[in-house]
């Protein structure tokens, strides 16, 4: 990955290449930015310029040994950690295989997609990778530059793990370098944020999408239109391209028509299909009723310019506005935002999502 084959963030590449240029490189960096933003394709960049035998005032030069290296994700003086089932046995270099493919196609993913590739239904990032980190660091560079730790998502790290990191984080040894790749800082402790230097990644303009989805082969005209609804989320972008979020949309329709109808004969056999999935699936379907939520509010209060949503959700949304109790749409979401509360403390999910549809059943109309 090179600075140039990610499009725009100009300011923001500028910004890392001048501090190695003025030698103000710091130890522990937090890439920070939302879902489908590039923190994680910067950071890679970053680590490719810093580790390049030829850089330029621009970009790593893409034919040194380092940056072939960097390139496939095979440099030796590079590791990586992210969420996996945890365990001695489980640790992110017994994935390596799945990672580079995953990466590689493009790094602009996130947690729900990287589970289901290794086959869990909840990640998190275990003491023994600190263990296992520290123990690796003692030992000397391969190539003699800089070692690069890349840890994805350490939101995810363990509170165990993340203590067992911070005096490594604040004193590394020499010539290494800690990237935290994050898409909520406010999931960090703040013992690892204060030990960071904080570098915020933006969304994707809407002109920025439009090359990325011309590449896979959608055409200029839809690219723009997608690029419209993405709200510069590149993962959505791509989702919506391949018509990813359509099963999404069709499960989130027919909860609603249940829980307005009242039909508990439905709901439950939905509740065991939801406790079925993985913890990210169940969140990220919450947080897409959200996303329409907010949308119904902007249909009925009459901004309907406002509403960006393709042509099947946007007929649901037009026509539930009609029947939907606007005045209970605030109440609504907060008990959505409560529900995402206890998946994420691992209450279950039947339970949650039985109890949240018949609030909502009597809430809707």
């Amino acid at each position: 990955m090179r600075f140039s084959d990610i499009k725009g963030l100009e300011e923001q590449k500028r910004t890392l290449i001048q501090s190695v240029q003025k030698n103000h490189v710091a130890h522990a960096q937090l890439f920070h930015g939302s879902e489908g933003s590039a923190n994680l394709a910067l950071a890679l960049a970053f680590g490719s310029y810093l580790s390049c035998e030829n850089p330029t005032n621009t970009d790593s030069c893409g034919q040194c040994s380092s940056c072939l290296k960097t390139d496939k994700l095979i440099h030796p003086d590079v590791s990586f950690i992210f969420p996996t089932a945890g365990g001695k046995k489980v640790l992110s270099e017994n994935f390596m295989a799945e990672w580079r493919e995953f990466v590689l196609d493009h790094p602009y993913k996130d947690i729900t997609e990287w589970l289901e590739k290794i086959g869990i239904k909840q990640g998190n990032i275990p003491v023994e990778e600190a263990r296992k980190l520290i123990g690796n660091l003692s030992l000397k560079s391969y190539e003699g530059g800089y070692k690069l730790i890349y840890v994805w998502l350490p939101e995810y790290l363990s509170i165990a793990t993340a203590n067992a990191i911070l005096k490594i984080l604040e004193e590394p040894p020499e010539q290494t370098i800690f990237m935290l790749v994050c898409n909520d800082a406010q999931n960090l402790l703040t013992t690892i944020i204060s030990r960071t230097q904080r570098f915020a990644v933006p969304k994707f303009r809407e002109e920025d999408i439009v090359p990325y989805l011309v590449e896979k082969g959608t055409t200029t005209e839809r690219s723009k239109e997608i690029a419209r609804l993405s709200e510069g989320n590149l993962l959505k972008a791509y989702q919506i391209a391949n018509a990813k979020n359509d099963n999404m949309h069709d499960w989130f329709a027919n909860w609603m028509r249940y829980c307005y109808a009242f039909n508990v004969l439905e709901l439950v056999p939905m509740a065991d299909d939801f406790d079925a999935l993985s913890k990210e699936q169940e969140k990220q379907i919450l947080e897409y009723g959200l996303t329409v939520f907010r949308e119904i509010f902007l249909m009925a209060s009459g901004n309907e310019n406002m509403v960006k949503l393709e042509e099947k959700p946007l007929d649901f949304v037009k026509n539930f506005s009609k029947v939907f109790n606007i005045n209970n749409l605030s109440k609504i979401s907060e008990l959505v935002d409560e529900a995402i509360f206890h998946i994420d403390r691992n209450v279950r999910a039947k339970i949650v999502f039985l109890d949240l549809s018949l609030q909502m059943a009597r809430l809707i109309k």
